[in-house]
């Protein structure tokens, strides 16, 4: 119903900066939230950013002061600015959201399939 679409990962230099882009299609009401969550080799999957429909945002500890999340809700996509990298943000970087659909007016989470962030030192 709901298709997520992440791009902007890659290879970069600790330090370095990368945008992460992920844009909803679909059976689209209303977005009520997104994030993005990460997963490194051997690692279970864990929150990074998330920003409410009103704007209100949540960072892990890990990436406060250099992860910003923002969305263009007239787009339907959310954002990561990821600047000051560091080797261990290195992982699988997902979106997450969730969505009021039309078919039914009723809220379900859906998934990206995962964009690669690799940071080396």
């Amino acid at each position: 119903q709901v298709q997520l679409v992440e791009s902007g990962g890659g290879l970069v230099q600790a330090g370095g900066s990368l945008r992460l882009s992920c844009a909803a299609s679909g059976s689209i009401f209303r977005i009520n939230y997104m994030g993005w969550y990460r997963q490194a080799p051997g690692k279970q999957r864990e929150l990074v950013a998330s920003i409410t429909r009103g704007g209100s945002t949540n960072y892990a500890e890990s990436v406060k002061g250099r992860f910003t999340v923002s969305t263009d809700n007239a787009k339907n996509t959310v954002y990561l600015q990821m600047n000051s990298l560091k080797p261990e943000d290195t992982a699988v970087y997902y979106c997450n959201a969730w969505v009021v659909v039309t078919t039914n007016y009723k809220e379900y989470t859906f998934w990206g399939q995962g964009t690669q962030v690799t940071v080396s030192s």
